[in-house]
């Protein structure tokens, strides 16, 4: 048995190694199916294949979007003059040093200048890259991991508020059933009314009668819609003590529960009846609410 799980959640690792710095953030809102957004460094593109697979493998619903953020620490790079900017600048200020306007700059206060002392470009060995690349889909697999604990606390504070509104449905469900004895009474009666009226109206009363008396207990009777709203609180119970991806199996169980819950209001042909009916379709439609967030 497997625990319910949400769709909202948040995690979030960073670390570094390498001679590189990173934070990798992995979040995911509620969705129909499982969709996976990547974001990640230049030079890194395998990354993003792992993350799908990583993401597909822990989840079956929800929009996941995972972002990866690398870099390398200055102090592990080595630096180098970029002497192309260097001459750029020399060149712009030489008409100023030949009219005297300002002094020919010294090494250290060109050196000074931004951009002229850079970092060398990222590490193009590929041993040193996979090292790299096999720490950040470590450090991303944590992160999903992290999102997967939030997803499955999410889904247990669901799983109470949907147990809870099960025992709302259910107690409604009990008292339409006790009422259906009322509605039968209250039919009986009218059908009564009905044939006095039509006692003096010839020959054909007993068939009229007969037709009207036959359309009333098909009305009055809500044996079946409740009988089937029972079945569907058990299956319901069912899914949600067994966990797992049960979001798409409760929101078509949702759907049946409605039906039943609309006929049974048809058939309401008393007041009472009819407003626990009205009261069971709002508790059936919040709790489809609810199923809403479930993986």
């Amino acid at each position: 048995m497997s625990q319910l799980s949400g769709m909202t959640g948040f995690g979030r690792t960073e670390g570094g190694g390498g001679g590189w710095s990173w934070v990798v953030e992995a979040r995911s809102v509620n969705g129909r199916s499982l969709e996976v957004r990547f974001r990640g460094p230049p030079g890194f593109d395998s990354l993003e294949r792992a993350t799908r697979d990583a993401a597909q493998a822990r989840f079956q619903r929800g929009q996941v979007s995972v972002t990866v953020t690398a870099r390398r620490l200055e102090a592990e790079a080595p630096l180098r003059i970029n002497h192309e900017l260097a001459r750029t600048l020399l060149d712009a200020g030489e008409p100023w040093i030949r009219e005297g306007r300002v002094l020919r700059p010294t090494l250290d206060g060109l050196l000074s200048l931004r951009g002229v002392i850079e970092a060398e470009p990222a590490e193009t060995d590929p041993e040193a890259l996979a090292e790299i690349n096999a720490l950040l889909v470590a450090a991303m697999t944590e992160a999903l991991d992290a999102l997967k604990a939030a997803r499955l606390e999410e889904g247990g504070q669901l799983s109470g508020v949907l147990f809870q509104l099960l025992d709302e449905v259910e107690a409604l469900v009990a008292r339409a059933g006790r009422l259906a004895g009322d509605q039968t009474e209250a039919i009986r009666g009218r059908f009564q009314r009905r044939l006095s009226e039509l006692a003096g109206e010839g020959s054909d009363v007993a068939e009229r009668a007969f037709l009207e008396a036959a359309a009333l207990a098909v009305k009055a009777d809500v044996r079946e819609e409740l009988d089937r709203l029972g079945g569907h609180l058990a299956s319901a119970r069912s899914l949600l003590s067994d966990g797992g991806a049960a979001g798409r199996r409760l929101d078509f169980l949702t759907q049946e529960f409605m039906r039943e819950a609309n006929t049974l209001c048809s058939k309401a042909a008393i007041a009472d009846l009819t407003r626990t009916g009205l009261d069971l379709k709002a508790a059936i439609d919040q709790f489809r609410e609810q199923v809403q967030n479930v993986e």
